[in-house]
């Protein structure tokens, strides 16, 4: 669950138990109230979601709602909800789950001024949601415990027997299922269950729930490598400080299948009561002034607001030390290929890895 704290409106973690949804409210009242409120289900990280909501509000008078959870559990529940949703946005870490709610007809077609603000190939096909920011799959290593030439070039190579007890994943997270997507495309169905068979196997006893805990167990020396998105690694050196730092970070060959960007992204519900304003807030995520909160460093009640994700919108690139995002060389996947992740699923399951 992504958890968020208070930070101009009020950030309520929400839980959602047997397909019921249980919501904070800043101020008091409902989240149907006025037109000058939205329900905004987040499923990006609290930096992120902080930081743009606070700003958003201060320019624009609207109030923001959030119900905040993993993205899978949310697109879920707005599938369960359906025309019924409370939900006005869905903000998320990644593409599938748009992508799975744009198939079931939920969404509603975004202003073209929007959609115009982000590059066509990071947003929907269809116009229903817009890419916001990305990121891209590396690998996270101790050198105390592996060398920089003793690390994989390729994914496939996660499964070699040599990696036994050294590899960390975190396969639960929906931030793992468009490397397994992208092997499938390349490779097929049947080379991909086996893969994921092996690096099961290899992974034995550091399969975690979040990648937050394969960068602070590669970090502190309990385990050699994970894959990782990048900003993972970022915000933790943003957290305990570089000193503090005992593991660096390796991209994969380029043009290889672990090599992989994926794209956050934001939608306006079909069920939103509050359209104009859900269309405004979608529109300020890719604006130069949100797209600016992305790429610079700041602090929100007293910490680092940095997402360390990559603004892809307004011609924004980010201000910090990351490899540029023009730079970076990845498998030449579509989001529209990396689909709703259904087949990772399904795939991850049959492996014994969910």
């Amino acid at each position: 669950m992504r958890r968020l704290r208070v930070a101009g409106a009020v950030f309520v973690a929400v839980a959602l138990m047997s397909g019921a949804a249980v919501a904070g409210c800043g101020g008091g009242g409902s989240a149907s109230s006025g037109a000058n409120t939205i329900t905004l289900y987040s499923g990006q990280h609290e930096q992120t979601a902080e930081s743009l909501i606070t700003a958003f509000e201060h320019k624009t008078g609207v109030r923001v709602v959030v119900r905040s959870a993993d993205e899978d559990v949310l697109a879920d529940q707005i599938a369960t909800e359906g025309s019924r949703s409370p939900a006005d946005v869905f903000f998320t870490e990644n593409s599938p789950p748009l992508e799975s709610l744009q198939a079931k007809g939920l969404l509603s077609r975004l202003d073209s001024a929007t959609l115009a603000s982000t590059p066509a190939r990071y947003n929907s096909a269809q116009g229903e949601w817009v890419g916001v920011s990305a990121r891209v799959s590396v690998i996270v290593y101790n050198p105390s415990l592996i060398s920089a030439t003793q690390l994989p070039q390729h994914v496939s190579q996660l499964a070699d027997a040599r990696y036994q007890g050294k590899l960390a994943l975190a396969p639960s997270e929906t931030d793992f299922q468009p490397i397994v997507t992208a092997y499938q495309h390349a490779y097929g169905t049947d080379a991909t269950l086996a893969w994921l068979r092996k690096i099961d196997s290899n992974a034995a006893g550091h399969v975690y729930p979040d990648n937050e805990t394969v960068a602070d167990e590669v970090n502190r020396g309990a385990v050699a490598f994970g894959v990782v998105n990048q900003y993972y690694w970022y915000r933790m050196r943003a957290e305990i400080g570089a000193g503090n730092m005992h593991s660096r970070i390796a991209l994969f060959a380029p043009g290889d299948p672990g090599y992989v960007v994926n794209v956050s992204g934001a939608a306006v519900l079909k069920s939103s009561r509050h359209r104009v304003a859900a269309q405004k807030f979608v529109a300020f995520l890719v604006s130069t002034q949100g797209q600016e909160i992305l790429a610079t460093p700041g602090t929100v009640a007293g910490r680092s607001s940095l997402s360390f994700e990559y603004p892809i919108a307004s011609s924004v690139t980010t201000h910090t030390g990351e490899t540029p995002f023009s730079q970076l060389q990845p498998y030449p996947i579509s989001l529209a290929q990396l689909g709703d992740g259904s087949t990772a699923v399904a795939l991850l399951r049959q492996a014994g890895l969910l």
